[in-house]
C-alpha cells in the first residue's frame, strides 16, 4: 500500500489572504494562479498496519507538532474512505525552499492527497468528480492547495453559493498561453510568521482587512480576464495590484505583519526600472519576502539577470501540469 504523487507550487496571481468563519478552511477572497513546472515537491505514502503511529519526514528530516497533525488530518480522512485504520509512512522532499512564501505547502499537500488516495486504492467520489473532490480534501489541508491539483491557469472561489466547500477549477489549460514567472528568492530561510497565523493575525487587528475581502473580487476578475484575453499588461497591472494590497493589509496589522526584507525593495525597484526600459515586467509577492515577476518568455532571460545580483536563487518557470501519481 505505496504510492508516489508529484504535484507543482502555484503562484497566485489574484491572491487569497483570510479565511471566512465557516468550517473547512475556506478562503475570505477569490483567488487565481498558475501551477509552475520547476517547483516540485515528490511525496510518498507507504500505508502500513505494523506502525503504531503516522510518520512524516520533509526533505530527510523527521518532523512532529502541528506540521505532522496536518499530515495526518488528510491521512484520517484517506482511511475513513477506505476502511482501515493503518498508519503511514510519509516521505517528502521540494526541489525549491520550503515555508518561505514560494507555496511549498500548496504543492506538498496537493502531492499528499494524490499520493495517499492512490496508496490508499480509492477515490473520494467515486464514479466521477474524483478530482474536485481531491481538491477539497487538500484545501481543507492547505487552501492554495487546491489549485496546486490541477494545471495552466486554476481559479479557486469563496465557496458562498456551493455549499461552502469549493474545489479549484481550470480556467485555461497550461497550453492556453506561453508565459514566464521569473522567481528571485531573497533567502534560502523559512519565513518567520506561517501564512496560517499571519492570517488570523491580520484579520482579527488589520483596519484593512474588511476592504480587502470587499476589493478583492474585482481584482480577481480583472486577473481572469486578461489570462483569457492573453493581455500581458492587463494581468500584470491586476496582479501586481492584487499582491501590493494584500501586503498593505498585512502591514497595518498590530503589530505589524512585514514579510518584505531590504533585497525585496530592492528587486520592486528593479522591475519598475525594466517597465520603463520598455519590458514587460510586474511583480507580485506571496505571504514572504521573495518576487515572482510576470513576464513574457522571450523577456524572461533579461528579467532574470536583472533579478540575479538581489537574489540567493532564481528561477524561470512556465505554466505546469497538475498533481499527479509518479
Amino acid at each position: 500500500m505505496k504510492a508516489t504523487a508529484v504535484a507543482r507550487s502555484n503562484i497566485a496571481l489574484a491572491k487569497y489572504w483570510g479565511k471566512r468563519a465557516v468550517p473547512g478552511n475556506v478562503p475570505a477572497t477569490p483567488s487565481l494562479s498558475i501551477t509552475l513546472a520547476g517547483l516540485e515537491t515528490r511525496t510518498t505514502v507507504s500505508f502500513d498496519a505494523a506502525l503504531e503511529r503516522d510518520a512524516f519526514t520533509l526533505g530527510g528530516a523527521l518532523v512532529d507538532g502541528e506540521p505532522l497533525a496536518r499530515v495526518t488530518r488528510v491521512l484520517d480522512e484517506v482511511r475513513a474512505l477506505a476502511g482501515f485504520a493503518h498508519r503511514a509512512r510519509v516521505e517528502s522532499a521540494n526541489d525549491f525552499p520550503t515555508a518561505s512564501g514560494l507555496a511549498s505547502s500548496a504543492s506538498g499537500f496537493a502531492a499528499l492527497v494524490r499520493a495517499a488516495l492512490a496508496a490508499a486504492k480509492v477515490e473520494p467520489a467515486p464514479g466521477g468528480g474524483a478530482l474536485a473532490a481531491a481538491s477539497r480534501m487538500a484545501r481543507r489541508a492547505s487552501a492554495s492547495a487546491a489549485r496546486s491539483m490541477f494545471g495552466g491557469f486554476v481559479a479557486l472561489g469563496t465557496g458562498e453559493g456551493e455549499g461552502d466547500d469549493p474545489a479549484a477549477v481550470v480556467v485555461a489549460p497550461k497550453e492556453h498561453w506561453e508565459i514566464a514567472v521569473v522567481v528571485g528568492a531573497v533567502t534560502l530561510a523559512p519565513k518567520n510568521v506561517g501564512s496560517t497565523s499571519g492570517m488570523q493575525h491580520c484579520r482579527d487587528t488589520s483596519p484593512y482587512f474588511p476592504a480587502w475581502v470587499e476589493d478583492a473580487p474585482k481584482l480577481f476578475a480583472e486577473v481572469r480576464r486578461a489570462v483569457l484575453a492573453r493581455d500581458l499588461a492587463a494581468l500584470g497591472a491586476a496582479a501586481e495590484a492584487s499582491a501590493l494590497r494584500m501586503h498593505a493589509c498585512m502591514m497595518a496589522s498590530d503589530p505589524a505583519l512585514l514579510y518584505f526584507q531590504p533585497a525585496t525593495m530592492t528587486l520592486l525597484a528593479e522591475v519598475r526600472a525594466l517597465r520603463a526600459q520598455g519590458v514587460g515586467a510586474w511583480a507580485t509577492i506571496d505571504a514572504g519576502p521573495h518576487v515572482k515577476v510576470i513576464t513574457a518568455l522571450a523577456d524572461a532571460p533579461r528579467v532574470e539577470a536583472a533579478l540575479q545580483p538581489h537574489c540567493a536563487r532564481t528561477l524561470v518557470a512556465v505554466p505546469g501540469d497538475g498533481a499527479e501519481v509518479a
